[in-house]
């Protein structure tokens, strides 16, 4: 593969929020809170990086291009929280793979680059927000559709200060399901797929309950049912556990006193611990290359 000639990437990936209450592991919504990721070659040959999954995924972009590794530094900074539900992880890889792909005169399309973020993260909810943008919905072959969200859905996302890793709270999951909780939460997801897909987002109200996996993750998120219940009494469309916690978001459409609910979800929350909250619109355009020279 000849050389572009390029020796420094930035790369901007937004957060997002994932599973969206019975979405689980399929859908996810780009928000806009952003980590920008700078990707720099540096002399010496092998891939040098001094981060175990920043190392990973140079190693699998490497493999999938077929290009010779280089050494390279790089930079992380931004406002996504870590180990809270909104997709920190896949904005550093993504990051990197992009950046990575741009120094290389982007040998890989976008839809690769999501295929190997999602292989790296173990499903595709917040890597397919966090390359596409707005809402995704992805199936278990790959499969990713793509609607953007309207400006007038804003997200209230609760941050608590305790972190909480994906995988301790995937431990806590059932390994078989009634099957009557198992139509429930899919005819949930069909609705809000739908209400997405048609921006009729009167239809969500009602429609996040979930019976795979936000009923387990109780323990491991104390006061989720409390602050979803306040937040709707004050007027939002509803809330669901944020990808695996610890965060909480919930959604509201313009016009409806986002204050009150941002209130009430921080009071609820107030007797299991200190929280942020963030009003947040929708992310529509995905991980975007900034600048490559």
């Amino acid at each position: 593969m000849p050389d572009s000639g390029f020796s420094h990437a930035l790369v901007q990936v937004p957060g997002s929020t994932s599973n969206i209450g019975p979405g689980f592991d399929c859908m996810g919504i780009a928000l806009q809170v952003y980590n920008q990721i700078g990707v720099t070659r540096r002399e010496g040959g092998g891939i040098s990086p001094d981060h175990p999954m920043v190392a990973a995924t140079a190693k699998r972009f490497f493999a999938q291009a077929d290009a010779e590794s280089f050494s390279f530094s790089w930079t992380i900074e931004g406002d996504v929280p870590i180990s809270r539900g909104l997709g920190s992880s896949v904005t550093l890889r993504q990051g990197i793979l992009q950046g990575l792909n741009a120094l290389l005169g982007e040998p890989l399309a976008k839809n690769v680059l999501f295929q190997l973020g999602s292989e790296l993260e173990g499903h595709p909810d917040n890597a397919s927000a966090g390359v596409y943008g707005g809402f995704t919905c992805t199936n278990a072959t790959g499969i990713c559709l793509y609607h953007p969200v309207d400006s007038r859905l804003k997200f209230l996302v609760l941050v608590p200060e305790r972190e909480l890793l994906t995988d301790v709270a995937r431990q806590v999951l059932p390994e078989k399901l009634l099957h009557k909780d198992a139509v429930v939460s899919l005819g949930n997801a069909c609705v809000i797929t739908s209400a997405f897909a048609t921006q009729q987002y009167e239809a969500l109200r009602g429609s996040f309950l979930d019976h795979l996996h936000q009923p387990y993750r109780q323990v491991t998120n104390p006061g989720l049912t409390e602050v979803i219940a306040a937040a709707e009494s004050a007027g939002a469309l509803g809330g669901f556990l944020s990808g695996s916690g610890s965060s909480i978001a919930c959604l509201a459409e313009e016009g409806v006193p986002l204050r009150r609910i941002a209130e009430a979800m921080q009071k609820a929350y107030a007797v299991v611990g200190s929280s942020r909250l963030l009003v947040l619109g929708a992310d529509n355009e995905g991980a975007q290359t900034l600048t490559v020279s």
